[in-house]
């Protein structure tokens, strides 16, 4: 499979960092990386950067570490970085989900560029870039660790591309039949009537407001078998205390 989308992180610090970016990328279902100038030159391998993979190893496996961010986005066609516009001049800023959503139309081969931990983009990055992607957060503190900010956009991205469908991993409920229901009601009738709650002389309509509210719950077969377990434990209660 082609990957259209590369992540690129310039001049990284913390191996665990990338380590996590990794992993962000993976979950996401992207795969190429990108290092410019990272502190480390054995980051990929650093068993900071591993542990923090957690599983994603095969992203720091196969990413590449280059000189220049010139390298870097060789092969792309539309890169965006992740930094605030240059107040003399530069690409223009938007959110990812409103950019995302035009740029997924497009055919480009698309490059997310991030800084460094301590100093984030260079100018001379963001001039290269087509696009500054700003990730709205409160004015007081939009401070967003790199991993953080890899794994929201990946998101992003991933959801304007078409997303992934969320998959059950438990089986749904089985609804109880109308004859569990009857069965319950009646359980429930006797011990009702024992406890002394329910006047089967005035019985006031009550069973049929509990057969309203059982099928309006819409109990599951377990949770009938529940519900008989209370009935069958207060009989059984009142039993012994006679």
């Amino acid at each position: 499979m082609t990957d259209s989308t590369r992540f690129i992180l310039v001049d990284t610090s913390h191996p665990g960092n990338v380590g996590a970016a990794a992993r962000a990328m993976k979950v996401m279902g992207f795969r190429d990386l990108v290092l410019v100038t990272p502190r480390f030159a054995d980051v990929l391998t650093h068993p900071e950067a591993i542990a923090f993979a957690s599983g994603a190893t095969d992203i720091l496996e196969r990413a590449r570490i280059v000189a220049t961010l010139d390298e870097a986005l060789d092969g792309t066609t539309f890169a965006c970085a992740t930094a605030m516009t240059p107040r003399d001049f530069g690409p223009p800023t938007r959110a990812p989900r409103e950019a995302f959503a035009e740029l997924a139309h497009g055919d480009h081969r698309v490059a997310f560029v991030f800084g460094g931990e301590r100093f984030g983009l260079s100018n001379d990055h963001v001039y290269a870039c087509h696009l500054c992607i700003s990730i709205p957060t409160q004015p007081e503190y939009g401070s967003l660790n790199l991993a953080q900010a890899v794994q929201l956009l990946s998101y992003d991205w991933r959801q304007a591309l078409g997303g992934f469908p969320v998959v059950e991993r438990t089986q749904a409920p089985r609804e109880a039949d109308a004859t569990a229901v009857r069965g319950l009601l009646a359980h429930w009738r006797e011990m009702l009537v024992e406890i002394e709650f329910l006047d089967p002389a005035v019985p006031r309509k009550l069973m049929a407001r509990l057969h309203q509210l059982v099928n309006r719950a819409r109990v599951t077969t377990e949770e009938v078998h529940i519900l008989r377990g209370i009935a069958r434990q207060v009989r059984k209660q009142r039993g012994d205390r006679r």
